[in-house]
């Protein structure tokens, strides 16, 4: 006992070091204001996205319900990882305490799980709008979309608590260089000074619930809208059904895409770097990408963003 204790004291008083891209030291500068700019775009583009969803009355209905979350969603989500990315390059400086760490873990992994969830519930949502369009209003209404985003959030929540706990009171070892720029479940159970079968397990069962299955939700639901689109008689109507669900599918392929590579593959020491630059898809170039996805795509947001923007 005295010896855990100890390995506890010492965790908690040093912290971790995120490492994030030391290999581009000679670069920070430049690293900064990249970084700087995407995050701005981050927020200002998602930001609109959601003020349009709820100042324009035509975009009142469940997919920019949906929609809205996500952005705000992404927001939050990037706002977990970029400021301390940005920090670290301004001060060249990667230290994050052991709270801290602890706190970027939870919020990263809660809102990683929402996410995967919330683009479920828009797959359930495209899928009623096309193969049922005539009773979409009566089984998509406000009051089922409120409880849907509720029960994302209550589900999750005590899960990654529990998550979070079962990791951070873990023995870790004397090196407390963690080869990430965020504080992430696989980086962080490599310095454990303990056997992580059960994390591994807990960290595996909580991907199948809140990414797999989810994942394979999405992919039936498509499933369904294909066959339904096809039975569309005519091209101009097939165009515009799957019109709707394209920008979704854009982002279900770029977020899903690289994080499920990173926590399904085989880790071993030379796939840091690799985690690394692929986590900058989820974290980073998915919430940035995004509102460009739904803007471009989306006849109505483009419609939406020019009255905002034009009305004085």
């Amino acid at each position: 006992m005295p010896q855990r204790k100890g390995l506890e004291n010492h965790t908690v008083g040093s912290g971790f070091i995120l490492l994030g891209f030391a290999e581009l030291s000679s670069l920070q500068g430049m690293c900064f204001t990249v970084f700087l700019v995407i995050y701005l775009v981050v927020l200002t583009g998602n930001s609109m996205i959601a003020l349009i969803t709820v100042v324009d009355s035509s975009l009142h209905s469940p997919m920019y319900f949906f929609l809205r979350n996500l952005s705000v969603l992404e927001i939050c989500y990037t706002s977990v990882t970029l400021p301390k990315m940005l920090m670290g390059f301004l001060l060249a400086d990667g230290r994050i305490s052991f709270l801290g760490c602890a706190a970027q873990l939870y919020f990263l992994v809660s809102l990683g799980s929402i996410e995967c969830l919330l683009l479920t519930a828009m797959a359930y949502d495209r899928c009623i709008a096309i193969c049922d369009p005539l009773h979409y209003t009566l089984i998509m209404s406000r009051g089922l979309c409120i409880r849907l985003v509720v029960g994302l959030w209550l589900v999750v929540i005590p899960v990654q608590v529990g998550q979070t706990y079962q990791v951070f009171t873990l023995p870790f070892c004397a090196s407390h260089d963690l080869h990430h720029f965020f504080c992430d479940v696989p980086p962080l159970l490599e310095l454990a000074c303990a056997d992580t079968f059960w994390n591994q397990l807990v960290l595996h069962t909580i991907i199948l619930v809140f990414a797999i299955l989810p994942f394979s939700l999405i992919v039936i639901s498509y499933i369904k809208i294909i066959r339904a689109i096809l039975k569309i008689p005519s091209v101009l109507g097939r165009h515009k059904a799957f019109a709707t669900c394209s920008s979704h599918l854009g982002t279900v392929t770029l977020f899903y895409g690289s994080a499920t590579v990173i926590y399904l593959k085989q880790r071993s020491r030379d796939s840091g770097d690799t985690d690394k630059y692929l986590a900058l898809f989820y974290t980073i170039v998915t919430p940035m990408v995004n509102p460009v996805i739904y803007s471009l795509r989306n006849t109505e947001v483009r419609i939406a963003l020019k009255r905002l923007l034009w009305t004085k």
